[in-house]
């Protein structure tokens, strides 16, 4: 079997190839092809399933390159690593017989497998999060997507970003670290390590998605309580084909200025009817943590008079 792969940008061939080719040998040496690089085209030769294995793998090199990071020998095995064991031995917890302890969180589930986005509000402890989570994690497994996006806002509750130590990346970390717990319920620290190494997964603040698009790829967008309305519209619109997105937050923790109205608030009112969207609500009834979790939302929504 023979397979073509055209590349019109010449210095995105040269980034893939690598310097003095290394690493086309070692995508030659991980899928067990014939490579032929020449006027900007790469030759891949084998057998059907080793030519569509080592073609995958350029494709993802392809859209590392295009997110401007750089690829090494080392990354091209991480991939070719990742084609050959795409779950990296996935523990997967059964999300329909084990996490979904409520009706209401039924009823959220089945609209993330029967939609293509899903808005879902609710109190605390309600599940939003690590249920969207498994249902990502899932259908990578099944192969119904290629990566996972998982993002949040950075909305400063009580604190500013600039005041906190470190580059960007420490500071956005404590907004996007429930995120994290949620994947490690379901992949060891190594396997996650590897797929976000491999951008495989991708956790990132909201910012950083604007003049994206995102194919085959499940994307979740948690605390969407803190987006304005134009923060929402452009997430939304970052969608691309065969993709899958998981809005979630909470409208009584809205961290917004003062007179900003919550872009979660705008979008249930606005996109609601719309066919293939689903708006979903969780309630007090759908709380899944420690017994008093449901009594401090209550308190906290009917306070008592004194």
């Amino acid at each position: 079997m023979e397979r073509v792969i055209e590349f019109g940008d010449t210095a995105e061939a040269r980034a893939l190839f690598g310097s003095a080719d290394r690493n086309l040998k070692a995508l030659k040496k991980g899928c067990e092809v014939t490579l032929v690089a020449r006027d900007g085209r790469l030759l891949i030769r084998g057998g059907d399933e080793a030519v569509e294995k080592a073609a995958n793998v350029v494709e993802r090199l392809r859209e590392r390159i295009r997110l401007g990071k750089e690829v090494l020998p080392e990354t091209v095995e991480e991939i070719v690593g990742q084609q050959d064991d795409p779950t990296g031995e996935l523990r997967i917890t059964q999300v329909e017989t084990i996490s979904t302890r409520t009706a209401g969180q039924r009823r959220y589930v089945d609209a993330i497998l029967k939609h293509d986005l899903v808005i879902c509000s609710g109190p605390a402890g309600t599940g939003k999060t690590f249920l969207a989570v498994a249902k990502a994690v899932e259908a990578f497994q099944a192969g119904r997507v290629r990566r996972i996006v998982l993002v949040r806002p950075a909305v400063e509750a009580g604190e500013r970003l600039g005041f906190l130590p470190g580059d960007i990346q420490a500071k956005v970390n404590p907004y996007l670290r429930p995120i994290y717990d949620s994947l490690n319920t379901f992949l060891e620290f190594g396997q996650l390590k590897r797929l976000i190494d491999t951008d495989v997964v991708e956790i990132c603040p909201l910012a950083y998605m604007r003049g994206r698009t995102l194919d085959e790829a499940f994307i979740i967008l948690d605390e969407a309580q803190n987006t304005t309305g134009d923060q929402m519209k452009m997430f939304l619109t970052r969608m691309g084909a065969q993709s899958k997105i998981v809005v979630t937050g909470d409208i009584t923790q809205v961290d917004l200025s003062p007179g900003k109205v919550s872009g979660l608030v705008e979008a249930r009112d606005r996109l609601r009817g719309i066919a293939g969207i689903s708006i979903v609500l969780l309630t007090q009834a759908d709380i899944d943590r420690h017994p008093l979790v449901q009594k401090i939302v209550d308190a906290y929504e009917h306070p008592r008079r004194r």
